[in-house]
């Protein structure tokens, strides 16, 4: 229960992130450079934040006296920036449909291929879960999606990579707050080099960086380190598939929030992708029933 309702959590956060996100890059309130900056920097400072409040509980917990220790790692950090910065540029040239696509898609070959290559045999009713869960996420993206330009689907390639590896480097997070918290300090060199061949091109308002800092605090920060410590609970190729269901989430936010229409598609993909993610979390215990 702990590790579900975690990646609920997670799950709401990374949608609150491509909303928010889609609004300040979309609506041209940003430039995608200083998006990506201001992002990362209220990470920082929310995550030190709570770190500062954290730090003396964990240290009284006996059984967690070693993990405020944690500090991440420069490969996890280093995904963390290249993710955030392929991303913010990719939208430039992607609309979101197509975006999600090459996202997701990335995010699930990644991660499965990962869990492949270490050994770890999927079995069949894991294999219907991702069959099924991509092709209810197939069929709601598929009316926004358009030919992308090659430049774009690189970006977005890329980010969906990167951040399939930053989810791996997670799995045994000994701290997922420290361990988040550090990997965001770790991409300020890499932001001060952006900033350096970008400085000059910088265009952004008051919303946008509004937009940026609650994406980079809240849905970044914060939803980061939840999603560290869901990932204790899950599998590679789980963790691969439950992210298929943030368009859904983002959508049901629209219905919720601005009373957008339910329409059948919506309900049919949510069916698809929450029956896939079932499959595959189901299949983790057929062995041990078996």
């Amino acid at each position: 229960m702990k590790t579900v309702i975690l990646t609920t959590l997670a799950l709401i956060a990374f949608a609150a992130n491509s909303v928010l996100c889609r609004l300040a890059l979309g609506g041209g309130t940003i430039d995608a450079a200083s998006f990506t900056v201001i992002r990362l920097i209220a990470g920082i400072i929310v995550l030190f934040i709570i770190a500062a409040f954290a730090a003396p509980l964990i240290a009284a917990t006996p059984s967690k006296s070693e993990s405020i220790q944690s500090r991440g790692s420069w490969q996890a950090g280093a995904m963390l920036f290249l993710y955030a910065v392929t991303f913010s540029f990719a939208y430039i040239s992607l609309d979101t449909g197509t975006g999600a696509l090459i996202l997701f898609g990335s995010v699930q070959i990644t991660m499965i291929l990962w869990s492949l290559i270490t050994g770890t045999r999927l079995q069949r009713l894991e294999w219907a879960g991702v069959v099924v869960a991509f092709a209810g996420f197939v069929y709601l993206v598929m009316p926004g999606v358009s030919a992308p330009s090659l430049t774009g689907f690189l970006l977005m390639t890329s980010a969906g990579i990167a951040w399939g590896i930053y989810t791996l480097k997670g799995r045994g997070s000994a701290s997922p707050l420290m361990d988040t918290t550090f990997n965001f300090v770790r991409t300020i060199p890499f932001l001060l080099i952006l900033l350096l061949l970008t400085f000059q091109q910088a265009e952004l308002s008051m919303q946008g960086a509004v937009l940026a800092s609650l994406s980079g605090g809240l849905a970044s920060g914060v939803g980061y380190t939840i999603w560290y410590s869901a990932l204790r609970g899950l599998s590679s190729t789980q963790a691969a598939v439950v992210q298929l269901s943030v368009p859904i989430i983002a959508a049901m936010g629209g219905v919720v929030i601005v009373s957008e229409p339910i329409t059948a598609r919506l309900l049919l993909s949510t069916c698809l992708i929450l029956g896939g993610i079932v499959l595959v979390i189901y299949s983790r215990y057929q062995p041990q029933r078996a």
